[in-house]
């Protein structure tokens, strides 16, 4: 057919497939990909840290012991005294509320870490990072 094509057919004359040079792929490559739906998909930007909700959370303060800003992981290793000074960030704040919740993803190893803060402790929580959901964990209404 072609220097740049090799049509592929098994014993019985039937095509079952096709082998490109590299210089003829690279000129097809995404248009294949894309009539496939196979098409590489865009990172998602990533979302502003809620840096509001934790000045909120700063603001409205009633715990007995002082404002944490400590975060460890206990996947990596990756720790820091102050996630807020460090440049640049070990952890990123995901979410915080008034009721004491805050999470942290781990920039090293995209682990989660939360923090509960209840009156008397913190109780910390370290999850891996998963790259999939788990289908039994999935909520259905």
């Amino acid at each position: 057919m072609s220097d740049h094509i090799n049509e592929l057919y098994d014993k019985n004359g039937n095509l079952i497939g096709a082998l490109l040079t590299a210089e003829a792929w690279a000129h097809v490559r995404e248009d294949v990909l894309k009539a496939l739906g196979l098409a590489e998909k865009p990172e998602p930007e990533p979302m502003a840290e809620p840096i509001s909700d934790w000045q909120t959370l700063q603001e409205y303060w009633d715990f007995d012991y002082p404002v944490d800003k400590d975060v460890a992981c206990e996947h990596c290793g990756n720790a820091t005294e102050d996630w807020e000074a460090d440049n640049p960030r070990r952890f990123f704040l995901t979410s915080a509320n008034l009721a004491g919740l805050v999470a942290f993803k781990c920039v090293k190893c995209q682990s989660r870490i939360i923090k509960r803060h209840f009156k008397d402790e913190i109780l910390t929580e370290c999850s891996p990072y998963q790259d999939e959901k788990d289908d039994t964990k999935e909520a259905r209404y």
